[in-house]
């Protein structure tokens, strides 16, 4: 079993090990043990600082996929790579700490009339921000040694354990809300902390730059390259944050809280992406580097056809269930349903995309994907603006959709225009026809009277058919002679 294999399934399982926390976490004890205006308090402070802490990073970590095979020599601590990288950081966060002290006024203006309790604690953005830059600096240098596990785990696992703890300790007045906020942020200083001991575990990077070494490499270009990709870096996490962010200006923090449980349900599609998605564009960067075409088509076609058959199954699983899902939540969570619709298709384009996104990063197109990235936030942003106060919630999930199925789709463009990939094909028409022929057959399913059965029931007869249908179709059957009757 290769690298990729191995760590991807190694991601995969830590993927969903976290949204399973995350699952049990946000619809479960949030809505149990907090109030929709402090769900939604804690989703726009995670919001806000994820987006500025794009803008501190100054695209450093596309940078180190691109650049950090060069550099790779641990005898000599790569040549003092990770001390070069952390300069970006810190020259970000004194701007952006200086741009948003500049702006404050303004920014408070904003949800003063629906979200005052997010005023009180802005303050909190500033370090919130740098632990989550500093955080993504040094798992991207994790990444580029291969070296995933563990901050996936990090990520996905510890985050969510810490913060249902803290859910606790607040449930029970143990700590004050301003304590559990500072406990919040706290999480992802020890986040940092945790991955900085596992770095000096397993490699021995130096902080002192060989600058002799670096003026080498066209030190210009490099800087260049990473400037130019924090835009697509603060794009792709404006896609993400700013329905959130922006709901907060329109409407009560105890939407937002709505929001926030019903947009998370989602992301239980686009797991095994994020999980091979850590692991894969460091590959395809190398592959890229020293001209391996064929390799990176194999990776891509692979992944495109592997990836469509796990979003349809995720897909129908979610969206058949979900009016059961969020009456077991709880009745003022029972609006989040077309959100969950709605964001749930954006979820598949991009999961049916396949590993596009390193292939267009580290290629010669990258500085187009960069301008296309510019256009696409600015046109999220107009949009949530334009449909937040029309539809609500709904304005939100329409405008995320339809900026991050066009990201993706424009990504798929940019692959073929550069490299002529067309990975679309029989394969995946047989797979959209299942997928729509399981949502027919759900609106024939009678109700059932009791919720969970109901998920049960739905769960079983639409996930078998659905597995079945792929297997006689042989939309996958390279993996056939792992089934038991295959090998007789």
């Amino acid at each position: 079993m290769g690298v990729v294999q191995r760590q991807g399934i190694k991601n995969t399982i830590s993927s969903y090990a976290g949204i399973l926390i995350g699952f049990i976490s946000l619809l479960v004890i949030q809505p149990q043990l907090m109030k929709p205006e402090e769900i939604g308090l804690a989703r726009v402070l995670f919001a806000f600082s994820t987006l500025i802490s794009s803008f501190i990073s100054l695209g450093v970590a596309n940078m180190t996929i691109k650049y950090f095979p060069i550099f790779k020599n641990e005898k000599n601590g790569h040549h003092g790579f990770l001390g070069f990288v952390l300069l970006f950081p810190i020259v970000g966060f004194i701007f952006s700490s200086i741009g948003i002290i500049i702006f404050r006024e303004f920014i408070i203006a904003q949800y003063r009339r629906e979200s005052p309790m997010f005023i009180d604690y802005f303050n909190y953005i500033f370090p919130f921000s740098m632990f989550l830059a500093f955080g993504t600096v040094i798992t991207t240098y994790l990444i580029s040694l291969f070296k995933t596990t563990v901050p996936s785990y990090l990520s996905d696992v510890y985050t969510r354990l810490a913060y249902i703890a803290l859910i606790l300790a607040y449930y029970f007045q143990w700590l004050s809300l301003p304590q559990f906020i500072g406990g919040y942020v706290a999480v992802y200083a020890g986040q940092l902390l945790l991955l900085i001991i596992y770095l000096r575990s397993v490699d021995r990077p130096s902080l002192s730059i060989n600058w002799d070494f670096l003026r080498s490499k066209n030190v210009k270009e490099m800087v260049s390259f990473g400037v130019l990709l924090s835009f697509t870096a603060i794009a792709v996490l404006g896609l993400k944050s700013l329905d959130a962010v922006l709901l907060g200006k329109f409407l009560p923090l105890s939407f937002v809280g709505i929001y926030a449980v019903a947009s998370f349900i989602p992301t239980i599609i686009e797991a095994p992406y994020n999980a091979l998605d850590r692991i894969v564009t460091a590959k395809v960067a190398h592959f890229i580097a020293e001209g391996k075409t064929e390799s990176i088509k194999d990776v891509y076609y692979k992944s495109v056809k592997y990836l469509s058959v796990i979003a349809g199954l995720l897909f129908v699983g979610v969206n058949c269930n979900i009016e059961s899902l969020l009456r077991l939540i709880g009745k003022d969570y029972s609006q989040g349903v077309q959100v969950v619709w709605i964001i749930s298709v954006g979820s598949l384009i991009n999961m049916m995309g396949g590993a596009n996104n390193g292939i267009v990063l580290y290629s010669t197109k990258y500085w187009m994907a960069a301008c296309i990235s510019l256009v696409l936030v600015m046109l999220s942003f107009a949009l949530n603006m334009i449909l937040i106060p029309r539809l609500g919630l709904q304005g939100a999930a329409i405008s995320t959709a339809l900026s991050w199925g066009g990201y993706t789709l424009i990504r798929v463009y940019l692959v073929y225009r550069r490299y002529e990939f067309q990975p679309y094909g029989l394969a995946t028409m047989k797979t959209l026809f299942i997928i729509l022929l399981c949502i027919a057959v759900n609106f024939i399913i009678p109700d059932l009277q009791n919720d969970v059965m109901d998920i049960i029931m739905r769960s079983t007869v639409l996930g078998g058919s659905y597995l079945l249908m792929v297997y006689l179709l042989k939309i996958v059957p390279e993996f056939h002679h792992y089934l038991p009757w295959e090998n007789k």
